[in-house]
């Protein structure tokens, strides 16, 4: 889902400390840019960590660039593997739910942070791979378990980058391990999907996007309780004040008051959040990816340009203060990048 906060809060504070007060879907034309900016990146960078992953690397007899941590795909068929996923999704949701009714943050924060510790070090392990492919093939002995040094390193490395997203909580680590996040989660799932069975995903997907924003407010649930709880949320998100309420700040700054009533009428001034869902950027990703694999690099850059481009016209035409659910626009973008990729072939 594709939406905009309203925060309300004194500039001394955090952007995601004691937030969210009102809603609103309409940015300036530099917001949006960034949103798409962060998008397309992650859609590219997605397609280069699908792409090397399933091109094998060889020395010797050894392939030195499999998906690491156990998290290979195994041998499914697609009608199986599109099973799989709509039921960890499901589950997923349902978990999620069960533990915000039990308030248990601290659970779903280790929790998260494990999801993007393996995520961004799948994305590590490949760089490293790439500089270095020895290091993928000298082990490391544990007790119940083997790492290579690139998948060691590369776990050493993704801990600090997911201990700053879901605990420090800083805006630019965030967006950046995003960028990183959706290319390790979709390298796990392209490769047990087929170009029939990803359409179907999507359809489904969109329909339930569909009843949790229109009608039953599950996705703002979602939302609310990740920023104003968690403190973290699983997406892009960009804060920003607007050129009015920056020039009141500024007025207010000028002006000779004790800090406390500065503070009290800095508490008045609208800090916006600009937020693009996780799930409208990872599955556009994964559809490309499966059509690269199948047909080949330019039919994918279609899947790629129709969601991009449908995607912006949905925040071009969106409207202050009302809900969208991303997920049908981003799919009809995708079924006529899809159409057009067909007649490439």
């Amino acid at each position: 889902m594709s939406r905009c906060l309203h925060l309300e809060h004194t500039q001394e504070q955090k952007v995601l400390d004691e937030p969210l007060v009102s809603y609103t879907m309409k940015h300036s034309w530099k917001i949006t840019a960034v949103l798409m900016l962060m998008f397309l990146a992650a859609q590219l960078i997605g397609l280069f960590v699908i792409s090397s992953y399933n091109t094998p690397l060889k020395i010797g007899n050894q392939t030195v660039n499999e998906v690491p941590y156990g998290m290979a795909p195994p041998e499914v068929d697609a009608v199986p593997g599109l099973s799989s996923i709509i039921f960890s999704f499901v589950l997923a949701v349902a978990i999620i739910f069960l533990l915000m009714k039990f308030k248990a943050a601290t659970f779903l924060r280790l929790w998260f942070f494990f999801v993007v510790v393996i995520a961004i070090g799948i994305v590590i392990n490949l760089v490293l791979i790439k500089i270095s492919p020895s290091l993928s093939l000298n082990k490391l002995d544990f007790s119940l378990f083997q790492l290579s040094y690139s998948e060691l390193i590369s776990f050493i490395l993704a801990l600090p980058l997911a201990y700053s997203k879901v605990f420090r909580r800083d805006i630019l680590i965030h967006n950046i391990s995003e960028l990183l996040i959706y290319p390790g989660i979709s390298v796990v799932f392209v490769p047990i999907l087929n170009i029939w069975t990803v359409i179907v995903l999507l359809v489904l997907i969109s329909a339930y996007d569909i009843y949790a924003v229109w009608h039953s407010g599950i996705m703002q649930k979602m939302a609310k309780y990740q920023i104003n709880e968690l403190k973290f949320f699983a997406g892009f998100f960009v804060p920003y004040i607007r050129r009015e309420d920056r020039l009141r700040l500024e007025k207010i700054k000028s002006q000779k008051l004790r800090v406390k009533e500065k503070q009290r009428k800095a508490s008045r001034i609208k800090v916006n959040l600009a937020i693009l869902g996780g799930g409208d950027v990872i599955f556009p990703l994964i559809t490309a990816g499966v059509v690269m694999l199948r047909w080949g690099l330019l039919p994918a850059l279609m899947i790629t340009l129709g969601a991009t481009i449908a995607l912006s016209l949905l925040l071009y035409f969106s409207e202050k203060g009302k809900f969208y659910p991303a997920m049908p626009f981003i799919t009809a973008g995708c079924l006529a990048g899809l159409g057009v990729g067909w007649l490439m072939i």
